[in-house]
């Protein structure tokens, strides 16, 4: 974990930053960094990787406390980290081990191989346009997940068998040792080595799935994209992931969905954000303009006259709507850029200068009045 940059340090952001500012940093390199703006280019890759990582951690309240308290430790099965949920130990220490050897009997790790477990959640990923996930669509996501072996029944033996039970500790999976230690004789429990903890013997292994009772299975989903969804947000299907064992629930399929950058709009929330060119004539004169939506639609708009370049305009309502609430919407924000014009003949550079001497000053003296108010004269 050593070579892991902090988390705060790789956002841009201090360790007080609030949510806002930290999901407004972690925007701005998303973009910067996404594989779609830097085809081929791999340390931009783990630039993005790197940036979604610790988004993924301080943006969870219960993640980032843990991450404050323990930093990457905190992540690290290997450092006696939670790596996703409470605090554990792994690698073999077992408390009740402990305990047995000194007292006699005891718990076994052995006998959580019959218990209930939980399959495991699959991660997906789904690459949609800004419009499509501005306005939502539906998509084919494919992944992998673990299934029951539809020949065996997760029995794990060929059709037609049945496991036995195992002779060495009579189908409970576990065996009583006796050991001498300094306190005389202790009896342990641990797990049959000869049925690896389950209590039953597959004499005749089932051929799909080679005694394991469970297959991986390539899978393909038609998946709804909500309206108005970001990049990198995630939808969770309940379920549909890895299969459980021993009447274990099913894990989820969780989807992350990436956003491909627009050419021309740019998002905040749920406003939108472009750059509208106008002409000098327009800007000076004020003009009806069109203003482009997302979408191919248009809108009218009157730029009143005096215009600066800059100057930042409202569209209510002509943003994204709300993924929660889809009758909310956001905001277009569009700002004004005057465009200068270029190749002028002789005869409109002459009707320019003759205007700029109705305002009393030419454009030399206007640039001497502005070096004079900054450096005096």
């Amino acid at each position: 974990m050593a070579d892991k940059r902090d988390y705060y340090e790789v956002l841009g952001v201090k360790k007080g930053a609030g949510a806002d500012e930290i999901k407004k940093a972690y925007r701005a390199l998303a973009k910067k960094y996404h594989p779609d703006m830097n085809p081929g280019d791999k340390e931009a890759e783990a630039k993005f990787k790197e940036v979604n990582e610790a988004y993924d951690v301080l943006s969870d309240s219960d993640k980032r406390a843990k991450y404050d308290q323990f930093g990457h430790a905190a992540f690290d099965p290997a450092s006696g980290g939670f790596g996703g949920g409470g605090f554990g130990f792994d690698g073999g220490f077992d408390f009740s081990d402990i305990f047995s050897s000194f007292f006699g009997g005891g718990g076994s790790r052995g006998q959580s191989r019959n218990m209930p477990r939980d399959g495991d959640d699959i991660l997906a990923r789904v690459t949609v346009s800004f419009e499509d996930a501005a306005f939502g669509c539906r998509r084919e996501v494919s992944f992998s997940r673990v299934e029951g072996c539809p020949e065996c029944g997760t029995s794990g033996a060929e059709k037609g068998t049945q496991p036995e039970t195992c002779a060495t500790c009579h189908g409970r999976g576990t065996v009583t040792v006796q050991q001498q230690t300094m306190f005389g004789y202790t009896q342990t429990q641990r797990a049959c080595q000869s049925c690896r903890g389950t209590g039953k013997i597959i004499k005749t292994p089932c051929k799909n799935c080679n005694g394991k009772g469970y297959v991986k299975v390539n899978k393909r989903l038609e998946v709804n994209i909500p309206e108005g969804i970001d990049n990198m947000q995630r939808i969770v299907l309940r379920g549909q992931g890895s299969a459980g064992r021993n009447g274990g629930a099913n894990g989820d399929l969780v989807i992350e969905v990436r956003v491909k950058p627009h050419d021309l709009f740019t998002r905040d929330g749920n406003n939108l954000y472009i750059e509208v060119p106008i002409s000098f004539t327009e800007a000076a004169l004020g003009a009806e303009i069109e203003i482009p939506l997302l979408g191919g639609k248009r809108e009218k708009f009157t730029i009143p006259e005096g215009t600066q370049s800059g100057t930042s305009f409202t569209l209510k309502g002509k943003g994204i709507a709300d993924i929660n609430n889809p009758r909310r919407r956001g905001d277009l924000i569009f700002t004004a850029n005057i465009e200068t014009p270029k190749n002028l003949s002789a005869e409109q550079k002459k009707i320019l200068r003759s205007f700029a001497e109705t305002l009393g000053e030419t454009p030399r003296e206007s640039k001497e009045g502005f070096f004079s108010k900054i450096f005096g004269k």
